[in-house]
């Protein structure tokens, strides 16, 4: 057995909110092979097999009956180099916020409004992370995930992910697809999207008047320090909400009250809302209740003062819906995997 299993284990360490819950069991994968031992130990021991990347999208609201397995793989490589465009792969325990720079640090641009984003390169494509008019599924290229039921490597391309808002197939199939390693097609001509949020507002305010993929890097990392406190200093899962999207008629009747609504259109004549402004108009940015709270400067981000528990973290979040459900006919919906 190469795989280092621990009992008992602290999961404080593997969860960015930093709740301090227990898992039965605990190791490490390396590499594929370790990846299937852990798969047979989980079932020799009838116990679940739960996979974890950076635990930051995660909500832990007790102690873990299962084998807790984290994706400790690493390995960045350039598979096909056409010019123009490279095809690059990067193995799902790398963390995703290096692999960006790493990727920019090459001249391949395309990932840049994805910077900053916490988590593993793995647990990307499950959530299609997004920020910035980008998502995981406009620059995807394929991944290679393992069958949990038949054990069979199996290789997806984009059309058969069913990537949708913060969703996937392997989000909606979590106990079936382990995520090994992740492909994606970038440029290095740059086709940048600045149009979303501040971002073409802070490349001015940095002076820069022919911005790089790395310059709108450095902008939206700036804008997101700003904006998200650090896990490692406040615990937190970023944003714990999806933005709604809603029909027109809602939008408006909301609009029809509160002039400064935030929304976006969405496909299908429907609307998106920004869930941080409901939150906020709603009374509860900076609210805190023993050491779970809103945070003072994002009503989107709840956090972790130190000793919440996740069943603490996960009622105030179920407060914050009811109250907005009764304020404004929406119904929040919590973005990360509460278990």
């Amino acid at each position: 057995m190469t795989l280092n299993l621990q009992s008992d284990m602290s999961l404080k360490p593997f969860n960015s909110f930093g709740v301090d819950v227990r898992a039965r069991l605990f190791a490490e994968a390396h590499d594929d092979a370790e990846v299937r031992e852990a798969l047979s130990l989980a079932e020799q021991r009838g116990l679940p097999l739960l996979v974890v990347g950076g635990g930051s999208n995660l909500l832990l609201t007790g102690d873990v009956e299962a084998l807790v397995l984290r994706m400790a793989s690493r390995g960045l490589r350039v598979l096909d180099d056409a010019g123009e465009q490279v095809l690059v792969e990067a193995e799902a325990g790398e963390p995703w916020h290096p692999f960006v720079q790493w990727s920019l640090a090459q001249g391949f641009s395309g990932l840049e409004n994805l910077s900053l984003i916490p988590g593993t390169v793995g647990a990307a494509p499950m959530q299609n992370i997004g920020a910035y008019g980008v998502e995981v599924k406009d620059l995807f290229a394929g991944l290679t995930a393992l069958d949990r039921h038949s054990g069979e490597l199996r290789e997806f391309a984009l059309e058969e992910c069913a990537f949708a808002y913060r969703d996937s197939l392997f989000k909606r199939e979590a106990g079936r697809w382990l995520i090994l390693r992740v492909r994606f097609r970038l440029a290095r001509q740059a086709a940048l999207r600045l149009d979303y949020g501040p971002v073409r507002q802070r490349l001015v305010e940095m002076g820069v008047e022919a911005p790089t993929a790395s310059d709108v890097s450095r902008a939206i990392c700036a804008i997101r320090s700003e904006k998200l406190p650090d896990p490692a200093e406040l615990g937190n899962a970023g944003s714990f909400f999806k933005n709604p999207v809603v029909s027109f008629e809602l939008a408006e009747r909301i609009r029809a009250q509160h002039a400064d609504l935030v929304s976006y259109p969405a496909s299908d004549g429907l609307v998106k809302l920004a869930a941080g402004w409901l939150i906020e108009r709603a009374g509860w940015k900076g609210f805190r209740d023993g050491d779970a709270a809103v945070h003072r400067l994002q009503a989107l981000v709840l956090v972790n003062h130190g000793h919440a528990t996740g069943a603490q973290l996960l009622a105030l979040a179920q407060r914050i819906q009811g109250d907005v459900l009764a304020r404004f006919g929406v119904d929040l919906e919590i973005e990360p995997n509460v278990l």
